[in-house]
């Protein structure tokens, strides 16, 4: 609460939070009209393959590219500019206080966390991805080095982990916490040539506001949903559904009817879940209040006794949404800012030494699953494209199975028939033995025993 104080002590001290950026794209352009208005926050460097985009990303954003600008990065530390390069290893070993990884790659982002670490340097993990596909040893190797590792604020895995955080701090049970989106079940096989249709939006528009058809896809196919699910399920401790997402119709007055337990009559096989309530009902019409740019969580009254029954009590005389019973109830929050917020990340990550969302355990993976059937040659092409869809599913079960991650699904060819709607598996593809899938099989050798105990005990 108090991290606003804090940035403005460091600017009158003359020692405000260096930043280093990696990626030009959206989510980095929304940080940058931020940061030039932060007291106490200096963009030390901001790194994208291709440097004339990273200058149109400043210029856009109100930046004075001609006097904040530079190729320098000593002239950027003491003359307080911003330095320009195509290189994120140089920005790294620029040693700013935090670096944001926005590249969207999960290769890339794993090399750049771990040089940063390398280096004592903070990170926050915008490229969500990498999280998904080896966040709980990422995080390992962030403490190992004594610096935060965090999911960025903004982003909604961070916003939910904080509604989950507040909810057990509070005492209450958490029996659901998620995101809103715009879903129906045909969406799991939507291409980057259906997108725009699903999306809502003219494809003259989308190619004007300069929208990648492939990236945007990844929202619209259940993807995205499935990778930021996972984050949150294995930062909070909340488990996926063994059958993946349901993305059932909810608006905000009704999470806590819907999003409790069956038995109680709700959609949840169990207390405890992640879920996505989706925008559309399953005939296409709106949903009333819909959260489709909001997060939520649900949550109940942690006793069943006399004690219990005095928080329902304040659940309905401070007339707090509630189902039918009065036992559950939700907090809400109908959008998110995106990259308009990720300063929080990188306040409380150099000022207060904590994440704002970190993976403790490996809980929930991301399999590919086929959107067709696919034969022997067919080459996966990642995350929303013609081929597969990520689909959530409990860390035992992944692993148990031998699903193919849908981080490692790009540029690989298939090896042998997969029928449409399979989750594809390490045997159904030739797959090098690279850099990233050796940190994601060290990542499950450290962390899949845990996994293992998980079903053994249930």
């Amino acid at each position: 609460m108090n991290l606003a104080r804090l940035l403005r002590k460091r600017a009158e001290e003359g020692r405000p939070v260096r930043v280093g950026v990696i990626g030009a794209g959206k989510f980095s352009s929304m940080f940058l009209a931020q940061a030039r208005t932060t007291p106490g926050m200096h963009l030390l460097a901001l790194a994208d393959l291709d440097e004339a985009r990273a200058r149109d990303a400043l210029t856009r954003t109100g930046w004075d590219v001609n006097a904040q600008v530079t190729r320098d990065f000593d002239e950027a530390h003491r003359m307080g500019k911003t330095a320009i390069t195509a290189d994120a290893f140089a920005l790294i070993a620029a040693r700013p206080d935090v670096v944001i990884d926005i590249t969207g790659n999960p290769a890339a982002a794993i090399r750049h966390c771990l040089k940063a670490f390398d280096n004592g340097i903070h990170v926050v993990n915008v490229t969500v991805e990498a999280d998904a596909l080896a966040g709980a040893l990422l995080a390992e190797r962030a403490r190992k080095a004594g610096v935060v590792y965090s999911l960025a604020y903004g982003d909604q895995p961070a916003l939910v982990c904080e509604m989950v955080d507040w909810a057990e701090a509070c005492g209450f049970r958490v029996v659901a916490a998620g995101k809103g989106t715009k879903h129906l079940p045909v969406f799991h096989t939507s291409t980057p040539d259906t997108v725009w249709t699903y999306f809502g939006i003219t494809p003259e528009n989308a190619k004007a506001s300069g929208m990648n058809p492939q990236m945007f896809n990844s929202f619209v196919d259940g993807t995205k949903s499935a990778i930021e699910m996972t984050a949150i399920s294995n930062a909070t401790g909340l488990k996926a559904p063994r059958d993946g997402l349901t993305f059932p119709p909810c608006g905000a007055d009704d999470l806590p009817l819907t999003l409790r337990p069956r038995k109680d009559g709700g959609v949840l096989e169990e207390p405890g879940l992640v879920e996505v309530v989706s925008s559309l009902e399953y005939d296409g019409r709106p949903v009333h209040r819909d959260l489709r740019w909001g997060v939520y969580v649900v949550f109940e009254a942690a006793s069943s006794d006399a004690r219990g029954t005095y928080t329902r009590d304040c659940f309905r005389d401070y007339q707090m949404i509630r189902d039918p019973s009065g036992r559950y109830s939700a907090m809400y929050r109908s959008h998110h800012l995106v990259g308009m917020e990720v300063g929080i990340s990188i306040a409380a990550a150099a000022l207060r030494n904590e994440a704002t969302g970190v993976p403790e355990h490996f809980h929930s993976d991301v399999a590919a699953t086929a959107k067709k059937a696919l034969k022997p040659g067919d080459l996966l092409d990642g995350e929303g494209g013609y081929c597969a869809y990520g689909k959530i599913m409990r860390a035992e079960d992944s692993l148990s199975r031998g699903a193919l991650p849908l981080g490692l699904a790009h540029n690989i060819k298939v090896t042998r028939p997969v029928a449409q709607g399979a989750v594809l598996t390490w045997d159904d593809v030739a797959i090098a033995e690279d850099d990233t899938v050796r940190f994601r099989r060290e990542m499950e050798r450290r962390f899949g025993g845990a996994a293992a105990a998980r079903t053994a005990a249930e």
